[in-house]
């Protein structure tokens, strides 16, 4: 429902809501009024393919997951305090999913409440106070989880929230652009390499007496770059951390609920168990709700220290009844197994058009949680981030909704409604050929711009190779944001 235009509307956000909230696309945002299954709708009801509202799990405003919410509301919603089917219910369906020990379940609204209550528990637990996460890592916006998130807490510059010194950062297991890269260490093992480096951060505090209390990490990085683990890196550093007196920590907060295709909780693919889960987002299907899942000797810690764990909403009929039936559509529509048919589908024709386009340095990941990695170079691997925003504006013309990320913002990155069915992938796939075909050509003219400025000595900063380039070029931003890096490799 659209009760004003789409600038009346900007310009009321723009006065009344916080500066810092930031929106997709923001030279021309889109204004959705509906959505259904993988399609989200604009306010002219332009169907925009939806390929990143991992939120919206089962597919936006699924019938039966509305039913659900709608039949309890009219019904009853309460706190916890009281006694209720629904709360237990849940709670024995995710307790069914998890390893054993698994067992003890505390409900909150949202994954950022998840992550602080995480942390008290491992903190009471272990009496610890030493944190390790990892490097572009986000599990929250509470001050506890910006502790741990270096990806937004790096981004902070007026010196207020700075880093904790019991926080302790390791670098992001990424084998194409991490610290230790595939094409560095060919023979190494980068499960090994990676996991190393939390050992040595532990040895370092084991000298200077200081415990660990924990170590956190999503089963694959998001905010990273879609990032996906070395074999055997979380069973590696879970010894580490175990045999120092600590505890694990897997925020399945974004990659949880089927969406890895082979397994139900992400974890599972490094063949680990943690010893507390936290969980939110897709649980609700875009109603809040999330929970932390633990070990009763972990919950009885934090009942010892003596203080009461009460959550006004967190647990209430509703926010349960529907999680309900987010795993029940879950089940009943097999998503889980077309997440894994559909995911490698994806990746497989990503990585054919990868052989016809050099931009695309990596493709990568599980199930519905995929990334495309764009480069100028795939020797240097250098990343092509002017390039990768192009290609999110561009598939927005086209009505395919996607964005990017990384520590370069060069990632583009897929986690869709685990609805997305192949003949999506094959749109998607149409679509982006078409944007890689246009740009590979606006670079071809620029080179070919560029090349005529050094034949004849002209700096590429003058103003006549910059008219040059607005004559020949199709894309003045594109040529502008290539043509030194060409000029250097290319032809000086």
């Amino acid at each position: 429902m659209e009760r004003f235009s789409k600038e009346i509307t900007l310009e009321k956000r723009n006065k009344h809501i916080g500066d810092a909230c930031t929106l997709f696309f923001k030279h021309d945002p889109l204004k959705i009024t509906k959505a259904s299954k993988q399609y989200m709708y604009d306010e002219k009801d332009n169907a925009y393919l939806d390929c990143i509202n991992n939120v919206c799990h089962v597919g936006h405003c699924h019938p039966y997951v509305v039913e659900a919410g709608y039949e309890q509301m009219k019904t009853l919603n309460t706190n916890s305090r009281f006694l209720h089917d629904n709360m237990v219910m849940l709670a024995e369906r995710l307790i069914s999913t998890l390893p054993e020990g698994l067992n003890t379940v505390y409900f909150t609204n949202s994954g950022s409440e998840a992550t602080d209550l995480a942390i008290r528990l491992a903190n009471h637990h272990t009496h610890g106070t030493e944190q390790i996460t990892l490097d572009h890592a986000y599990h929250g916006h509470v001050i506890s989880a910006l502790d741990i998130s270096p990806y937004k807490l790096g981004t902070c510059t007026d010196g207020i929230h700075t880093h904790s010194d019991n926080v302790h950062i390791v670098p992001c297991p990424d084998t194409y652009r991490g610290k230790f890269r595939d094409c560095d260490f060919p023979e190494d093992n980068m499960a090994h390499l990676y996991a190393n480096e939390v050992k040595t951060v532990i040895d370092k505090l084991k000298k200077e007496k200081k415990q660990v209390s924990m170590f956190i990490a999503e089963s694959m990085q998001s905010c990273a770059g879609q990032v996906i683990f070395p074999e055997g890196y979380l069973q590696k550093v879970y010894k580490h951390v175990h045999d120092a007196g600590g505890i694990c920590i897997a925020d399945e907060v974004q990659v949880g609920f089927g969406r890895a295709g082979s397994h139900f909780w992400t974890f599972q693919t490094q063949g680990v168990i943690p010893d507390i889960v936290t969980i939110g987002k897709p649980m609700g299907n875009g109603h809040p709700v999330a929970a932390v899942i633990t070990t009763k000797d972990i919950s009885m810690s934090f009942k010892n220290s003596g203080m009461e764990y009460f959550n006004t909403y967190g647990g209430n009929p509703v926010s349960c009844a529907i999680a309900l039936a987010v795993m029940d559509v879950i089940e009943e529509e097999k998503l889980q197994e077309n997440a894994l048919v559909t995911g490698k589908y994806w990746v497989s024709q990503l990585n054919e058009i990868k052989k016809q386009f050099p931009i695309i340095g990596d493709v990568r990941g599980l199930g519905m949680f995929i990334g495309i990695d764009l480069v100028k170079d795939r020797e240097t691997r250098e990343p092509a981030s002017a390039e990768a925003k192009h290609v999110i504006a561009r598939m927005k013309e086209e009505f395919i909704i996607l964005s990017t990320d990384g520590p370069y913002c060069n990632i583009i990155k897929m986690k869709p409604p685990m609805c997305f069915t192949k003949e999506n992938v094959d749109h998607f796939c149409q679509k982006l050929v078409m944007v890689l075909k246009e740009i590979q050509g606006d670079m071809c003219k620029s080179q070919i711009c560029i090349c005529i400025c050094v034949k004849v000595k002209i700096c590429v900063k003058s103003d006549m190779c910059k008219n040059m380039c607005k004559n020949m070029c199709k894309s003045q931003d594109m040529c502008k944001s290539q043509d030194m890096y060409m000029c250097k490799s290319q032809y000086v």
